[in-house]
């Protein structure tokens, strides 16, 4: 019989295995922190027509050095406020 890896209720998730998102920073006039709009595309159940969504996150950026129109990859994190929850990973684009 082979016996099945069971994860312990101590082993925490790794890093690695934190939700990401890429969007597009719509709003930086809040210190310390940047919306990210992101949009995600999927077909109707229905008809199958591509649908867009979008939602907004507000994420943290430490040094304030993301602007509107920046392209960036947000990953989750501990709750920093009333409403963040994610921060910046990294830039992705910077519009000229």
């Amino acid at each position: 019989m082979a016996e099945t890896q069971k994860q312990s209720p101590d082993e925490k998730m790794d890093r690695s295995d934190r939700k990401a998102r890429t969007g597009v920073v719509v709003s930086d006039k809040a210190d310390k922190t940047v919306t990210v709009q992101v949009e995600r595309r999927f077909a109707h159940p229905l008809y199958g027509k591509q649908v867009a969504k979008t939602k907004k996150y507000q994420a943290h950026d430490e040094e304030n050095q993301f602007r509107v129109g920046d392209t960036v990859r947000i990953v989750e994190t501990r709750p920093l406020s009333k409403t963040k929850r994610w921060r910046v990973a990294e830039l992705i684009e910077r519009p000229e």
